[in-house]
């Protein structure tokens, strides 16, 4: 193998690896949120760390951190279709949430990959 197709071939590989964490973390974020609203009548939001006693909110920070990229682009939408807000704040908003999506997705592929779920 030539040392440009064996280039071509790890970023390649490293771009299908983190597309697959972003679409991972996009999925688990939304699972989390859409549960949550069927669970309890109500959608989730980053509130959830304000209400109740200090362990609830405690207990909701690992939620909060995994439905977050969800969460950001549904009031990214309410707020872009309510107000008519700049296209730049939209785009910052999709750009925080792709990275935290990135991330938690990341973190969820490396768990699947340690369990055996997944092959590396």
């Amino acid at each position: 193998m030539s040392p440009e197709a064996l280039t071509l071939a790890l970023v390649w590989s490293n771009t299908m690896h983190s597309f697959f964490a972003l679409a991972i973390g996009f999925a688990i974020a939304g699972a989390l949120a859409n549960g949550y609203q069927c669970v309890a009548e109500k959608p989730a939001s980053f509130g959830l760390l304000g209400e109740g006693t200090r362990s609830y909110a405690l207990a909701a920070v690992p939620f909060v951190i995994f439905a977050a990229p969800f969460i950001i682009m549904r009031n990214t939408v309410r707020v872009r279709r309510i107000d008519g807000s700049s296209f730049g704040l939209a785009m910052l908003a999709t750009v925080v949430a792709g990275f935290w999506s990135l991330m938690s997705g990341t973190l969820v592929v490396m768990c699947l990959e340690k369990v055996g779920v997944l092959v590396a």
